[in-house]
């Protein structure tokens, strides 16, 4: 059976601006998360232990706008303890993923204390973006 190219053209169209939307809000999660990170790190604290604090509280800001923003309109809103949870473990993925960054790149290669900030702006919002709209808000 073919595709209805309008059809084709509305999922894309929903997917595009899903994107746009999850880039948004994945920045400003990213600048909390790494404006908590840079003040901590610089102060002295163990780089890894600033990036949880930052982590921590992207989250918070980052459940908040993507549920009700980022993925408007796609799945369903009934069970929050489900989604909830399931963004708690993709957040988790991403923790894993940038903490990985920073003790490769900071602690274990000795570069800049701004040197995860490609992979951490690049890669992980690629990850968690696809679990986010394939496993937590379906």
């Amino acid at each position: 059976m073919p595709l209805n190219p309008p059809l084709l053209a509305d999922r894309h169209s929903e997917l595009l601006g899903q994107l746009v939307r999850y880039a948004l809000t994945g920045g400003l999660a990213s600048i909390v998360n790494i404006g908590v990170y840079w003040v901590l790190a610089a102060r002295g604290m163990d780089p890894n232990l600033a990036w949880t604090a930052g982590f921590i509280a992207a989250v918070l800001v980052g459940y908040v706008v993507h549920s009700r923003w980022s993925f408007r309109g796609h799945g369903r809103r009934d069970n929050f303890a489900r989604t909830g949870g399931r963004f708690v473990v993709v957040s988790l993925v991403s923790f894993g993923l940038n903490q990985l960054w920073v003790w490769l790149l900071v602690r274990q290669l000795e570069l800049p204390l701004w040197a995860p900030y490609p992979l951490v702006l690049g890669v992980t919002p690629l990850v968690v973006f696809a679990l986010n709209r394939r496993w937590v808000f379906k």
